[in-house]
């Protein structure tokens, strides 16, 4: 009996790690296919491939209206991480530390832009701005992004201020310390992963942000997906892979590149506090 029981869980096992493996693989083919294909020597992107060229690589970095969008995303980007993180840090430290009326409506109106879906928010916020008689900015577009990042910061904040004992602040308290400085000298340092990690994220769903872009963007102005939409409706070649290759770089890169160097000042930090406490 136990042994029949054995191999059911075995068999159990074997099923769900096949179908997880059918998923995996029929969610990243399309990517690995891209990536692939960027190199192909052929105007035509399929396979098989003719030959290994990066001509189109080339081709990419010469044309404007690519550089433009890729400039376009990144100062967007920049600005909302940094104004996303700002928002974030206050939010979550009100929320954790201080006990006000409507914290729990508060509470709900910062998340609530991550339960609501990118393309029923986008076109609710375009009809608000068409009612007003508002014309479509940039300055709109970056509101829609820090928009759409402050709720991602804020429970990655919040669930790292929960964590940090109120002990070290009130001491700091106790010694004479404003409730500034005790923030900027003892909160602010234990809370630097998870704000470099909200960050980081603000910035990649921004970057990589195409349905509210769509919806909220001036006329004439193109973001890196949009303008990707854009040249998909006139033909798909190479350039196109080697564009979304880029952009899979820059989104997947980025909050890995920040994750290892986390990860690297955390163990310098580790190994320089046992030679602090010999000295």
């Amino acid at each position: 009996m136990k042994l029949g029981r054995r191999q059911e869980g075995r068999w159990a096992w074997r099923l769900t790690g096949f179908v997880t493996l059918c998923v995996y693989i029929f969610m990243f083919a399309p990517i690995v296919a891209t990536v692939i294909l960027s190199f192909n020597a052929s105007m035509f992107g399929g396979f098989p491939m003719t030959g290994f060229s990066l001509q189109w690589y080339a081709k990419l970095m010469a044309n404007e209206q690519v550089l433009t969008a890729f400039r376009t995303s990144l100062w967007i980007a920049l600005v909302t991480s940094a104004v996303t993180t700002a928002i974030g840090v206050v939010t979550a430290f009100a929320l954790v530390r201080f006990e006000f009326p409507g914290k729990q409506a508060l509470s709900t109106l910062v998340i609530l832009p991550a339960l609501v879906p990118e393309t029923i928010l986008g076109v609710g916020l375009l009809v608000l701005i068409k009612a007003i008689d508002q014309p479509r900015t940039m300055l709109l577009l970056v509101l829609g992004h820090i928009l759409l990042a402050v709720p991602y910061v804020v429970l990655i904040t919040q669930a790292r201020m929960v964590g940090i004992r109120r002990v070290f602040e009130e001491a700091a308290l106790s010694l004479g310390a404003s409730r500034f400085s005790s923030f900027r000298e003892i909160t602010l340092p234990l809370l630097i992963p998870a704000v470099v990690g909200g960050a980081l994220l603000a910035f990649t769903i921004s970057f990589d942000n195409t349905s509210a872009s769509l919806f909220w963007r001036p006329a004439g102005v193109e973001t890196m997906p949009t303008q990707i939409l854009s040249m998909l409706k006139i033909s798909i070649s190479p350039e196109i892979n080697a564009l979304g290759t880029v952009m899979i770089l820059v989104t997947v890169g980025i909050p890995l590149v920040g994750g290892l160097i986390l990860q690297s000042l955390t163990r310098l930090k580790r190994r320089d506090q046992p030679k602090e406490e010999t000295l």
